[in-house]
């Protein structure tokens, strides 16, 4: 009845949402704050007329105004539905098993070995440093068939400086793709957009998920060079000719037009994170360095399934993660200040 293909796939695990009571969610990476509230006008100016046509499969007016924030052309702006689906065209259109294996870390996004094993791409991982860290050298040793990894990796939040992902960029092969995805880049890390015009085989990935409050949206993009985006249009419409829909386009173009308020709000994150972080490591716990909305955290002597058993019993969710090298860390996302001290308190009773 099923395919073979199908007997072998595992697929992703999201963060769990459960129903069966109200719980403080810190477990998602969610932005603790609502959209700009401009996307609030713009729905109910709405004419649903619009909503009985297809949306514009090549979403060219969000393009648009995606191409002028970032000073590059419209020809270098791909638009998905999610940064999720992005990611996985990127692995369909630029990596293949026929010129090697993509490299990416061995802690980072768990979802990579997933697409992987959906388009049958064989993989490498590469290891972290002893501090977590990510040593870019490695990935042009192995070489490979193309690299992908996030800026600020997840769930650690370490953020390559921008100095070494020129370096990598400058002695990694320029006839194969380096993807990276920069889904908390806002938070206090310095993205690589700037480097697409001098890099023809870089391809960036950007969502409105996490620092523009609009995971519930479902929309992301691709900043490359035009040959690159080519690519992914082309995987796109052998897919889906629509992907970001109506509502989406245009709720995106709203929301890149209040970038002062979403400005507002990473800044009060980025602060509340930093605060938290500090009076965590009071409380004798180990903090890796975060510049993303969350962060990675684990108090020696306590395993991190039981932290995160107690803290879901006193009504809080935070992910842990039962793999090797991180089994004793909880991942915190950053909600408002109320949200952290309360979580503070419990930490206090509990630990």
């Amino acid at each position: 009845m099923f395919s073979e293909r199908l007997k072998s796939l595992v697929p992703y695990t999201p963060g769990e949402q459960p129903q069966d009571r109200k719980y403080l969610k810190l477990n998602t990476n969610e932005n603790p704050y609502p959209p700009s509230p401009r996307v609030r006008d713009v729905l109910q100016d709405l004419d649903i007329e619009r909503l009985r046509l297809y949306p514009d499969p090549m979403s060219t007016r969000l393009r648009e105004k995606l191409a002028v924030k970032w000073g590059l052309k419209q020809d270098q702006v791909f638009v998905s539905n999610g940064s999720d689906e992005a990611l996985s065209f990127c692995f369909y259109a630029f990596f293949g098993s026929e010129r090697g294996k993509v490299l990416f870390p061995e802690v980072t996004y768990s979802f990579f070995p997933v697409y992987c094993s959906f388009y049958g791409i064989q993989y490498e991982t590469v290891p972290l440093n002893d501090d977590f860290t990510l040593d870019v050298g490695r990935f042009v040793e192995k070489g490979g068939c193309g690299v992908i990894f996030p800026n600020p990796n997840a769930p650690t939040g370490i953020e390559v400086p921008l100095g070494k992902v020129i370096s990598l960029l400058e002695n990694y092969p320029a006839d194969r793709v380096v993807v990276i995805d920069e889904a908390y880049i806002d938070f206090g890390g310095e993205t690589a957009a700037c480097l697409i015009d001098k890099f023809p085989n870089l391809a960036v990935v950007r969502t409105f998920s996490k620092s523009m409050s609009l995971a519930g949206l479902r929309l992301g993009f691709v900043l490359a060079h035009e040959k690159l985006v080519s690519a992914l249009f082309t995987v796109k419409d052998s897919f889906n000719s629509y992907p970001a829909d109506t509502l989406a386009q245009l709720i995106g173009e709203t929301a890149l037009s209040d970038e002062g308020y979403y400005r507002a709000i990473t800044h009060e994150i980025i602060a509340t994170r930093d605060g938290f972080a500090r009076k965590l490591a009071e409380l004798g716990w180990h903090i890796l360095p975060s510049k993303s909305n969350f962060v990675f955290a684990r108090k020696r002597g306590v395993e991190g399934r039981e932290v995160y058993l107690r803290l879901k019993d006193r009504g809080i969710l935070v992910r842990h993660f039962d793999l090797d090298k991180i089994r004793e860390f909880v991942r915190i996302t950053i909600g408002k200040k109320k949200d952290m001290d309360r979580l503070l308190d419990e930490i206090r009773a509990l630990f």
